[in-house]
């Protein structure tokens, strides 16, 4: 316990239950962050920074369309207004188009890039201002493995995600000086809302794919809320522009 203790924590995209981000502000907070959550699904943002709140913690939900600058400086300006200042910033919220080249429109490109890539530079904008008036921080950007590797139907999203990986790079060269973090987290098959929809909602499609990997099984949100409590702490003051893969094996071959 008290991993992140008093550390004020953005989790963007916090509503799916099962996701990554819900599972990631519930972890934070049982290591004694306090939480704002957000979400474009505000009720879902609330459930779980109810959640946190029932169980002793400290957390406020935020609408949040994370492609709209107007929608961060109000994010950005209601935290500090709750809690002065700002320790953490994980950058979660995303979509996947997955389609094969000749399928993919230009509005599904423009989508998945302004959903998953626009998105987190304006967060890591946003954050590096706040960040350098407290003194430093940890910018987490979620990524993928598509972010590591070449996968079939994924042209827009593993350009989106390498985009977050190379630009989470640059922000540790550029914001180290100032004693703020940025890596990458690089998840494989995990069993989420999101992966959910990837199969049709089955999960046999998901033990199917992850039996092949060597571990052989689907991972948990908590595998990545793991990493990024680990992110999120001290015990990682002397990590920046690196990238985590958390994936089972999927990318050593």
């Amino acid at each position: 316990m008290g991993r992140v203790q008093g550390k004020v924590t953005i989790v963007t995209g916090a509503a799916s239950d099962p996701g990554l981000g819900h599972a990631a502000a519930l972890a934070l907070a049982r290591e004694g962050a306090k939480l704002v959550v957000t979400d474009v699904d505000v009720a879902g943002a609330e459930i779980c920074a109810g959640k946190i709140r029932a169980a002793g913690g400290t957390a406020i939900a935020l609408q949040h369309d994370v492609t709209q600058q107007t929608d961060w400086d109000r994010v950005f300006a209601a935290t500090l207004e709750a809690f002065g200042r700002l320790d953490v910033l994980v950058n979660n919220a995303g979509i996947a188009v997955l389609k094969p080249l000749t399928d993919l429109t230009l509005a599904d490109w423009n989508r998945q890039i302004e959903v998953n890539l626009t998105s987190v530079f304006l967060g890591c904008k946003g954050a590096a201002a706040a960040m350098r008036a407290a003194g430093g921080g940890s910018i987490i950007n979620l990524s993928s493995v598509a972010g590591l590797v070449g996968l079939p139907g994924c042209v827009a999203y593993g350009a989106s995600k390498g985009g977050v990986r190379l630009m989470s790079k640059s922000i540790a060269l550029e914001l180290g000086k100032d004693g703020v973090r940025c890596n990458s987290v690089h998840p494989g098959v995990i069993w989420t809302n999101m992966q959910a929809g990837v199969g049709g909602g089955a999960r046999a499609a998901a033990d199917r794919m992850a039996a092949h990997l060597p571990l052989g099984r689907v991972g948990e949100p908590s595998d990545i809320a793991n990493c990024i409590v680990f992110l999120a702490s001290d015990e990682s003051n002397y990590v920046t522009g690196a990238e985590f893969t958390i994936d089972a094996g999927m990318t050593a071959v």
